[in-house]
């Protein structure tokens, strides 16, 4: 068994990025909402083995989506096309969000990276990603002494 150093200031580290991804999740990547992009609502969730991540992606198929993992970070990008300016002819309103988007999510957790499995199906894209043998919880069995 080896001992880990405490540090105080580690924790303040913590608070700094979790600080940094609610603005990156509000504002997006560059510091300021832009009109030209759109926010898929997603929903994590996670278990002893695994963390799920389900976004909500109508109107898109698997071929306008990309799922990156870099570090212990899940990017969900890609772009959903415009109607072209001659179909707005008659239209009261538009409401519908276009563009590219792209949402990045700490995992906070080592993850298989070769077991990550992508599920696109009715507009909605499941990620699973089982959490790594050495984060999964272990139960010891407890021996009787003499």
């Amino acid at each position: 068994m080896s001992l880990v150093r405490w540090d105080p200031l580690d924790e303040l580290t913590s608070l700094r990025e979790r600080v940094n991804r609610l603005f990156s999740e509000t504002l997006g990547e560059g510091g300021a909402a832009s009109p030209r992009s759109w926010r898929p609502a997603c929903d994590i969730k996670e278990t002893e083995g695994e963390v799920v991540i389900t976004a909500d992606l109508p109107g898109l198929t698997k071929d306008n989506v990309t799922v990156e993992v870099n570090g212990d970070v899940l990017t969900l990008s890609g772009e959903r096309k415009h109607e072209s300016e001659e179909k707005k002819e008659g239209y009261h309103r538009i409401e519908r969000s276009h563009g590219r988007f792209q949402r990045s999510f700490s995992l906070g957790t080592e993850v298989d990276l070769e077991a990550i499995k992508a599920v696109f199906k009715d507009g909605v894209l499941t990620v699973s990603l089982p959490k790594s043998e050495a984060v999964k919880p272990k139960q010891i069995a407890i021996e009787a002494g003499e």
